[in-house]
């Protein structure tokens, strides 16, 4: 259907879907970690989308507090994009013992080429974590890559962590990494969307 005015067609039925944004979401690619590294999102990134997102669901731990990771692929073989972000976490624990609401200063980035955290999960039988991260135009050569983070985690007590960041770098990021600080990824699903 066009969009029409006073009897004017001013978009014909063809033109929303040839540039403009329609927030529709196609599913790229999915992985699912077993006792896996490292899960990579290392093609399908480039400038068919201007976002790109990535969700995961019921990511387990092999390790107690072990912390999920992301990083970003510049155009080499490494993931090690130079990154700038903030991030911080709000709380309520099952028992009722206390809530938190603060800035995480050992989950944020400043100018560095290292791991951006997302959360610490626990690895009992029930304890995961899911989120969802937005990247926003990785093609661009022009400007930074804006991402934003939101992560629910399960470590006796309701955690949602909340980053914003961007990669410092202008090369396209094509590629996305979630990894471990320590040991891998027992289990859980990724799934990557490019959002027109």
């Amino acid at each position: 259907m066009g969009l029409i005015s006073n009897g004017t067609t001013l978009l014909d039925a063809g033109a929303i879907d040839s540039g403009v944004a329609t927030g529709a979401m196609t599913l790229l690619s999915t992985a699912t970690a077993s006792n896996s590294s490292t899960i990579t999102f290392n093609s399908g990134i480039n400038s068919t989308y201007k976002e790109y997102i990535v969700k995961w669901f019921n990511v387990h731990p092999n390790s107690n507090d072990q912390q999920l990771t992301v990083n970003f692929r510049d155009g080499s073989t490494a993931y090690d994009a130079t990154k700038t972000s903030s991030a911080f976490r709000v709380g309520h624990a099952e028992d009722n013992s206390g809530q938190e609401l603060g800035y995480q200063t050992g989950q944020d980035v400043a100018d560095g080429t290292g791991i951006q955290s997302i959360h610490y999960t626990a690895n009992q039988d029930e304890a995961s974590s899911s989120g969802i991260l937005h990247l926003f135009d990785p093609s661009s050569t022009t400007f930074v890559k804006h991402y934003i983070i939101v992560n629910s985690a399960d470590r006796t007590s309701c955690e949602q962590q909340y980053i914003a960041g961007y990669c410092d770098v202008t090369a396209a990021i094509d590629g996305i990494q979630f990894g471990t600080n320590v040991n891998t990824i027992g289990s859980g699903t990724f799934k990557l969307y490019g959002v027109k």
